[in-house]
């Protein structure tokens, strides 16, 4: 892990930071679809492999569809995080598994984000942009 802050000291926003991607994975592990969009600007971007971007709306529907069929559960950390005034971005690795509801085997993703904040006027972090470079674990299902 990389330390920016060579005094080892958190930032009260990196924590803040820090803090809301537990909360994600909390909320993804609910389905709590609400409080999930809730961490998101109102013009966000995924960037995914194999897919054009898309912003608020498709992220609702994927993830609704991806819940009908799935327990979808998260784990990781940013490796990096970088505030500079009302931006921040992140650089972690993450890890989804996603059990079928019916039984079965579980997939699981893994990989590198990049991930763009912005601070909202009431001092909450939100998510603006994020690249996520998850593919499925080596000798894993294709």
């Amino acid at each position: 892990m990389i330390d920016l802050l060579r005094s080892g000291a958190m930032s009260a926003d990196e924590r803040a930071i820090r803090e809301w991607l537990a909360a994600w994975f909390e909320a993804t592990a609910k389905g709590d679809l609400s409080r999930l969009l809730s961490m998101l600007t109102e013009d966000v971007v995924f960037l995914t492999p194999g897919r054009p971007p898309f912003g608020r709306d498709a992220f609702a529907a994927g993830f609704s569809s991806g819940r009908q069929q799935n327990q979808i559960t998260c784990a990781g950390e940013f490796e990096e995080v970088v505030v500079a005034g009302d931006v921040a971005y992140t650089r972690g690795r993450l890890a989804v598994t996603m059990t079928p509801l019916t039984g079965g085997k579980s997939i699981q993703l893994t990989g590198y984000t990049l991930t763009v904040f912005s601070k909202q006027a009431d001092g909450r972090w939100l998510l603006a942009r994020d690249a996520n470079l998850l593919s499925p674990t080596t000798g894993g299902p294709a």
